[in-house]
């Protein structure tokens, strides 16, 4: 009988010790795993407000981020800040310097064209591929629901929801990156709209204060129906090029902005940037 009882109370202190174990190493792990989420969010923040800042124009281009500056102004640690300027700089916004700093970029116009006609060709050629394979049933269906919003916040007789058209064309332009179901072009086509003015939203808010903008969005609006239109009939060719052509539009309001409006740059994010 006192072997068994021996036996018991060597079980239970060994399943007492096994089990403290288990509860200080499942502890430190979520520790762990909430500090790295923590590293992860303050990263993200950084990433997004260092980009909204380059971009609003708060620094001039060739300007030098001090880093202990920016780590005070924007309550983060150094390290998710460095890690998010190592990502404007993959991006293409601010450029590394020799003894390892970091400036913002300085875009001329001819680079800022660049970029919008890669993103058409890039957005086309996401549409000819999903022309030519077959796009997503799924994707269309989302695509289908866009448009249909977008109609109505561009009636051809009434007032439009401007509000309504910027939210609706970024996701139209987001669904545009996955119909060709390549994560390669995905991937590709939301680098390139990270660059000063390639985005398809960059110039709404200019055109809201540009004569006839109205007209402008219907013909925009009238593009998007055509892309897809062309996708679903298989037409890759035409789907490219429509899709090139409707990024023009972009190439169109910049001209006219530098030569005629310059004192609208303020209302294009990232146009401050631009040395012509």
């Amino acid at each position: 009988f006192a072997y068994f009882i021996i036996s018991v109370y060597i079980f239970l202190a060994i399943r007492t010790y096994y089990l403290q174990y288990f509860a200080k190493l499942w502890i430190f792990v979520y520790i762990m795993m909430q500090v790295r989420l923590e590293k992860t969010a303050q990263s993200s923040r950084a990433l997004m407000a260092l980009r909204s800042m380059i971009l609003s124009g708060e620094f001039e281009y060739e300007t030098r981020l001090r880093e202990v500056a920016l780590s005070e102004q924007l309550g983060i640690s150094r390290t998710p800040l460095r890690h998010a300027m190592q990502q404007l700089v993959e991006e293409g916004l601010i450029e590394r310097l020799e003894n390892g700093s970091c400036r913002v970029r300085r875009f001329s116009t001819e680079d800022i064209l660049d970029g919008i006609e890669l993103r058409g060709v890039l957005e086309g050629t996401s549409l000819r591929l999903a022309a030519e394979r077959g796009a997503d049933s799924a994707i269309l269906t989302q695509i289908d629901s866009v448009l249909a919003e977008l109609d109505l916040a561009v009636p051809p007789n009434a007032a439009l929801d401007f509000d309504a058209y910027v939210q609706l064309n970024a996701e139209f332009h987001e669904l545009l990156a996955q119909i060709s179901g390549s994560p390669v072009i995905s991937r590709e086509v939301r680098r390139i709209m990270r660059l000063p003015v390639a985005s398809p939203s960059a110039f709404l808010n200019a055109q809201e204060l540009l004569g006839d903008f109205q007209s402008s969005l219907r013909i925009a609006q009238a593009q998007h129906r055509s892309m897809i239109e062309a996708v679903k009939n298989r037409e890759g060719a035409r789907a490219e090029a429509l899709a090139r052509e409707h990024a023009r539009l972009a190439r169109q309001n910049l001209e006219y902005i530098t030569k005629f409006k310059p004192s609208l740059a303020e209302s294009v994010p990232g146009l401050a940037l631009l040395n012509a």
